[in-house]
C-alpha cells in the first residue's frame, strides 16, 4: 500500500482546478478517477473524468464489494472509489491524489489513516461559491441550489481534515497545497 492525498470540498471550490495544477508539477502523483452513476456534463470522458456507469452497474458493483467506499451524494446519484483503481496507481509506485465530496473524503482518511493526508479547500465565502457555479454553466437552476444547500453542511466538516486551505487566490491555494503535501511526503 502507498500514499494517498485527498481533496475535499463543496462543489464550486476550485478543489478540481487545485489538483490539475499540481499533477502538472509533480510526475509521482496520479489522479484516482471515480465511479459515478450521474451522466457526463459538457465534455467530460468516460475512463478520463469519471468511469460512468448506471445506477444499477453501480450497486452491482457495490454488492460484489468493488468499492473502497461509495456514498449516495445526491438522490439517485452515487459516488465511489474503485479498489482496482487504487490498486492500478499504487502499482505504478505513484501517490494517490483524491478529488472526492467531503463524505468521501472523511471516510477514506478514516480507512488509511496516517498513510493518507486529508486536504479540504475552502470557498473564501459561500457567495462567492454560488458565483462559481453559476459561472461553469453546466447545471440547471435546481441543481445550483441543492449545491449551494449541501455546502453550508459540507462546510461544518472542515474540521474533521487534516489541513484546510482557503482558495481564494487560485496560485496561493496551490502553492499552499503544494507544501503541505510536500511535508506530508516526507
Amino acid at each position: 500500500m502507498g500514499k494517498l492525498v485527498i481533496f475535499s470540498a463543496p462543489s464550486g471550490s476550485g478543489k478540481t482546478t487545485i489538483v490539475r495544477e499540481l499533477l502538472k508539477r509533480y510526475d509521482c502523483f496520479e489522479f484516482s478517477i471515480s465511479a459515478t452513476s450521474r451522466q457526463p456534463r459538457g465534455q467530460e470522458q468516460n475512463g478520463v473524468d469519471y468511469y460512468f456507469m448506471s445506477n444499477d452497474e453501480f450497486k452491482a458493483r457495490v454488492a460484489r464489494d468493488e468499492f473502497v467506499e461509495w456514498e449516495e451524494v445526491y438522490a439517485g446519484t452515487c459516488y465511489g472509489t474503485l479498489k482496482s483503481e487504487m490498486e492500478r496507481i499504487w502499482a505504478k509506485g505513484n501517490t494517490i491524489f483524491f478529488d472526492v465530496d467531503v463524505m468521501g473524503g472523511i471516510n477514506l482518511k478514516q480507512l488509511f489513516g496516517e498513510d493518507a493526508c486529508s486536504v479540504f479547500i475552502m470557498p473564501p465565502s459561500v457567495e462567492e461559491l454560488e458565483r462559481r457555479l453559476r459561472g461553469r454553466g453546466t447545471d440547471a437552476e435546481e441543481v445550483i441550489q441543492k449545491r449551494i444547500a449541501k455546502a453550508e453542511f459540507e462546510l461544518s466538516k472542515a474540521p474533521e481534515f487534516d489541513h484546510v486551505v482557503i482558495n481564494d487566490v487560485l496560485e496561493d491555494a496551490v502553492n499552499e497545497v503544494s507544501a503541505i503535501i510536500s511535508q506530508f511526503l516526507k
